[in-house]
Formats: structure tokens, sequence, C-alpha cells
């Protein structure tokens, strides 16, 4: 199909059609990375800022490694270095780089609807690398690229999240991709960490843990968010990994041919045993190459490529 957005702001947006022409794309640019030179002429000529409001590693660097391989002139700007800290605003700031020439921008802030925001009063692209507590569509994508990887399908298949679904952007995006795919999606977690946002898609609910990753092919395992949290929502770290964590113990009694997965970063010992996130059974890894290959598959189809 011939792309038509000219942003990338949410999953909830996009089509079946849309979500599999950008993972068709990033098989594509998959190949590129495993070439002796991993750079295609895509994106000569064009600008990129990087405009990243909250910490990152992985998709900071995602990103930028997906321009560079694309020939893409990139900036990285962060709240540390911007004029953010002199009192300006996220729309002077945008307009700023964007007198600059630049083309698309790529922004990661702590407000949701922030990259809506923007994408509305700019003439770049902007793609959203998460906006606090709502998307991260990009993490979603390359997630369902590497369910597609590995298990070869998408209909059918059983899938649980597992964790801090309450201020997880992440897994607003997965249920929104999840549900659009024919994916059977089961949530667990402490009562308190199950959002209400879950009534706008078909889940099922288990706060039974040895239950819930009894017969499911992929398990999701969230970071549990302490620095979003505003304290009381489970008594203490020990009591949630005796109930919520994927202990080895638990590891063990999974089927034998599910996955493992982890949008990162990874605390081990609470959400996950680390020889847990280390076992033969973990993509977290493949996660993280998938990444770049989805985010130059964005890029470019953002720039006007297509996939006919």
């Amino acid at each position: 199909m011939k792309w038509s957005k000219k942003h990338l702001l949410s999953i909830e947006d996009l089509s079946v059609s849309e979500i599999n022409t950008i993972l068709d794309n990033a098989f594509s640019f998959k190949e590129v990375l495993l070439r002796p030179i991993k750079k295609v002429p895509a994106l000569r000529g064009k600008t990129v800022v990087n405009l990243f409001f909250e910490p990152s590693t992985r998709t900071l660097v995602s990103f930028a490694l997906a321009e560079k391989h694309l020939s893409a002139d990139s900036v990285n700007i962060s709240a540390k270095t911007s004029s953010v800290l002199k009192g300006e605003t996220l729309l002077d700031t945008a307009k700023n780089i964007e007198s600059m020439k630049t083309d698309m921008v790529v922004i990661r802030h702590a407000s949701p609807g922030s990259a809506k925001f923007l994408a509305e009063r700019i003439d770049s692209n902007v793609i959203n690398a998460g906006d606090g507590i709502h998307e991260h569509p990009t993490q979603a994508l390359l997630d369902l690229m590497t369910i597609k990887e590995s298990l070869k399908k998408f209909k059918g298949l059983k899938i649980l999240i597992l964790g801090d679904i309450q201020h997880s952007r992440v897994a607003r995006s997965l249920l929104w991709g999840f549900n659009k795919l024919g994916i059977e999606t089961t949530l667990c977690a402490p009562p308190t960490l199950i959002p209400p946002f879950i009534n706008n898609f078909k889940v099922n609910i288990e706060y039974d843990i040895d239950k819930a990753i009894k017969d499911k092919d992929v398990i999701y395992i969230l970071r549990i968010q302490l620095e979003r949290q505003k304290g009381g929502l489970f008594p203490s770290l020990r009591e949630y990994v005796k109930y919520f964590s994927l202990t080895q113990e638990r590891f063990d009694a999974i089927k034998r041919r599910s996955i493992i997965m982890h949008p990162g970063p990874i605390n081990r010992g609470v959400e996950i045993d680390g020889s847990v996130a280390d076992s033969s059974k973990s993509v977290i890894l493949d996660q993280v190459t998938n990444g770049v290959a989805v985010r130059m598959s964005t890029l470019y189809l953002l720039n006007g490529g297509s996939n006919e």
C-alpha cells in the first residue's frame, strides 16, 4: 500500500494494513543491518531532530542509528541542554528548531498528547517516541515485529502482559495492536496497577500469575515504574516479587515454545529473574535490534517511501 500519513502518533490511529506495511518494510531494512556497510540513501539530505525531554537510552540510540543508516543528518536535543530550562515552551522550542529547516521531529515528552500537540502546529513530520503514559507506538511495532519473527503469525496467539500496566504507555500501544491483529490478551498485575483504560479493549484479567502464565505463547513483562507512582500501590517490592515476578521457578513451568519479552530497562530480581531474562526463550535483545529496523521503516515511510 502507498503510505499516506504525515505523522506517527499512536497505534490507535493505524489500520491493520498500515501496521503490516511498517512491519514489511522493517523486515526489509533488517537485511540492511546485516550488511558490512549498513547504509542506504533513503533520507539523504533530510534533517531529523530527536527532541527528548525524558531520559532514554534504547529509544534515542535506536532512532539515531536508524537515521544514520538511512543517510539522514540528525541532531539530539535533551531538556537539560535546551532553552526549556530558561522557560521556553515546547511549542517555541519546536518552532525554533523548524526555522532551522528541519524535516522531521522525534519527540519524547512527559505529557500525554504532546506529540499530537506538536504535529498540529508545525510542518515537520512528527514521530511519537513516548508521550507520558499515553502511547509509545514504535516500541509496540518493534514488539510486533519480534513476535512475528519468532512465532510466524499473530492471529490465535495468546499473550500475557505482566506488571505495571497502569503507568505503561507501551501496554496501551500493545493493546491497540493486539486487539487489531486478533491476538488474545491477558493482563496480570496487582489490582491497583490495572488501569481504567482497559475498558477500551477486549482483554482477560488474571490476578494469579501461576494461572496466567500457563498457556501463553508470549509473556510480556513490564517494569515497575516507581518514578511515576504516587506510592501505596502495593505493600513492598518484596511482596511484588513474591506474587507477580517471573521467577526461575515460574519460568520452568511455562510452555516450552513461549517467548519472554521486556521493553527495558530491566529491573533484575524485581519483575523478572536475571537468569530468565538471559535464557534461550528470551527475545529481549532481538527486540532491541528490531527497534532499529522498525524506526528505519517509520522514517522511510513518513518521508514518502512505499512498499509497492
